[in-house]
């Protein structure tokens, strides 16, 4: 006999989400579990820490967190959950209805996702969710210069990818070394290349 495994749909995937044990993404149907190194936690911290700052000092309408967990749409109409590693969102939309316990349905104004060894879903899958969702900011911080060079070109060098929504379509800007982050959403953002990936704290082993 064969069985068959039921696939979740996005409103059962918040009703069996394991609560208070990790983080958690729906992909293709089943609940998938997002595990991160330290180094990972430390850049996310970081780059959440850095926003939240920027929030208070110029009191913009935005809330920063790291468990956000979004529904978005595969090109073949699939209803995927994800939870970035940081999340900007409108405090107005956050706060219209404060006692809710379920996913942001509406576009995030920023996402993060720090890059791990499955790169392809960052760069590939979740670019294409991200952009369908009509996230207008969208960050890949590939702190360990894991992706294929047709990314990051050659040699291959710690790179953040920050993608702007223009229309319809996500335009690239690609940030290396002393470079200086430009964010749409921060434009003010002091922030280097070389200060995000020091955050990891790998360069200390």
């Amino acid at each position: 006999m064969t069985t068959t495994v039921k696939k979740l749909s996005f409103t059962e995937f918040l009703e069996e989400y394991p609560d208070g044990c990790g983080i958690y993404e729906l992909v293709d149907g089943e609940i998938v579990q997002v595990e991160a190194t330290r180094a990972h936690k430390n850049v996310a911290r970081f780059l959440l820490f850095a926003f939240n700052d920027e929030i208070r000092r110029l009191e913009l309408d935005y809330i920063v967190d790291k468990d956000v967990v979004i529904k978005t749409m595969t090109a073949e109409g699939k209803e995927r959950g994800r939870n970035p590693d940081v999340s900007v969102v409108s405090a107005s939309l956050w706060n219209a209805n404060a006692l809710a316990y379920g996913a942001i349905l509406e576009p995030l104004q920023l996402a993060v996702e720090v890059v791990s060894t499955n790169w392809e879903d960052d760069y590939i899958d979740k670019l294409d969710e991200y952009q369908r969702l009509g996230i207008s900011e969208y960050w890949i911080v590939d702190y360990l210069a894991i992706a294929s060079r047709s990314y990051l070109g050659y040699p291959k060098v710690p790179t953040i990818s920050i993608y702007q929504l223009q229309g319809n379509q996500y335009q690239v800007q690609r940030y290396i070394g002393s470079d200086r982050i430009m964010s749409p959403t921060f434009p003010d953002l002091a922030l280097t290349v070389e200060q995000i990936i020091n955050s990891s704290q790998i360069q200390k082993l």
